[in-house]
């Protein structure tokens, strides 16, 4: 089996999210400049705080089609620029889709989603996994979240959707660390590892990165045309947090960068108490769990037991990622929800090493690992039950 798959064909998007002025307007309009970003089309979401009105001040543009239109596209110098004044999402990505094949609009290779302040990403992550149609167009390739050194302290206190659009984030960009104070900016990282241990993190000085950092965040990379499972699932950033299940021996710990707890079931900051330890804070409901499964899962059981926690508990499954080794199959599976959805399974071409253990790495709000652990367990052993049934008959 070759590692170039025909499920990679749909283009990727990229979802870019942040609190209010957490600079991912600067962020995209230097990003729009950027030789990288060539055979780009952006959405933005709304305008209110876009200040698309500095972009053509800036003379960025070239070409202005059909302002009345549902969706207006906006031919950018960097590619296609395309503007959702009204209508929803949906609408928007499939028209795109069609007028990109009839060439009415230039063949852009990736889409940027740029979301509202004060928006949770998960509706526009259900809306790339849940509609058929789109899932042949496109592929979620990653979720960037834009932070605030100065602020983000008080904002992820005040505002839960600040806390998810961190908890849901494949990278995580850190704005305005020049005005930051090193201690402040040190509580804040350990904050934000606590609640998102897996996302690496960039600083961004004036909106300036390069776009290869964020836009390649998904299971698919493009330099190798295969599936890039440790990069995509990073399971050994969850080391820290000391997993108690049966299941889990990890020998990756000494591999990381901080050295700070990740928050599984456990307090922050243990035993430095600051301004902002409070139990009421939205984030310390947040927890992060990796479980690492030794023997090979019959799929049924996979499928049930994803399927009951995401019944029962989806607003408060922020984000699950996993790979799976599934009995009788020589490759592995890779999952991925958001809340109460999943995309559809994917079959990889081939492991990424040796190590053939399951492993799936949730972020939860108010979810015990234990909850999770027990809920596999059941399932396991309703599955034993009925095959010894089976066999005695």
């Amino acid at each position: 089996m070759t590692d170039a798959q025909p499920a990679w064909t749909p283009l990727p998007i990229s979802v870019l999210t942040g609190f209010l002025g957490s600079g991912k307007t600067t962020l995209l309009s230097k990003l729009l400049r950027h030789p990288g970003m060539a055979e780009t089309a952006v959405i933005i979401n709304e305008f209110g705080e876009i200040g698309l009105d500095d972009l053509l001040v800036q003379g960025q543009l070239l070409e202005h089609v059909d302002p009345n239109a549902q969706t207006q596209f906006v031919k950018m110098n960097a590619g296609c620029l395309c503007c959702t004044v009204r209508g929803d999402l949906e609408v928007a990505l499939r028209d795109m889709y069609l007028k990109r094949v009839r060439k009415e609009i230039p063949p852009f290779k990736r889409v940027v989603i740029e979301t509202t302040g004060l928006a949770d990403p998960a509706p526009i992550l259900h809306t790339l996994m849940d509609d058929p149609v789109l899932a042949a167009y496109y592929r979620l390739d990653g979720v960037v979240t834009t932070v605030d050194a100065v602020n983000a302290m008080d904002q992820l206190d005040k505002e839960q959707e600040c806390v998810k659009q961190i908890a849901v984030a494949d990278r995580v960009l850190l704005t305005k660390t020049d005005l930051a104070a090193p201690e402040a900016r040190a509580r804040l990282e350990t904050r934000l590892k606590a609640i998102n241990p897996g996302a690496p993190f960039y600083e961004v000085r004036d909106g300036e990165i390069e776009p290869a950092r964020i836009l390649e965040a998904g299971l698919y990379n493009p330099e190798t045309k295969s599936a890039d499972v440790r990069r995509w699932l990073n399971d050994e950033a969850y080391a820290h947090g000391h997993d108690h299940g049966a299941h889990h021996h990890d020998h990756h710990s000494h591999d990381h960068d901080h050295g700070h707890d990740h928050g599984h079931d456990h307090g922050h900051d243990h035993g430095h108490a600051h301004a902002h330890d409070d139990v009421n804070r939205h984030d310390d409901r947040i927890r992060a769990h990796c479980i690492v499964v030794e023997a090979p899962m019959d799929w049924d059981v996979v499928a049930a037991w994803l399927g009951a926690l995401a019944q029962s508990r989806g607003p408060d499954l922020l984000r699950m990622k996993g790979i799976v080794n599934v009995a009788g199959e020589e490759t592995p599976i890779a999952v991925h929800g958001v809340q109460h959805l999943f995309h559809p399974p994917a079959r990889l071409p081939k492991w990424p090493d040796s190590d053939r253990r399951s492993k799936f790495v949730f972020i939860v709000r108010e979810i015990p690992r234990a909850d999770i652990e027990d809920s596999l367990a059941r399932f396991q052993a309703d599955a034993a039950k009925r095959a010894a049934l089976t066999a005695k008959v």
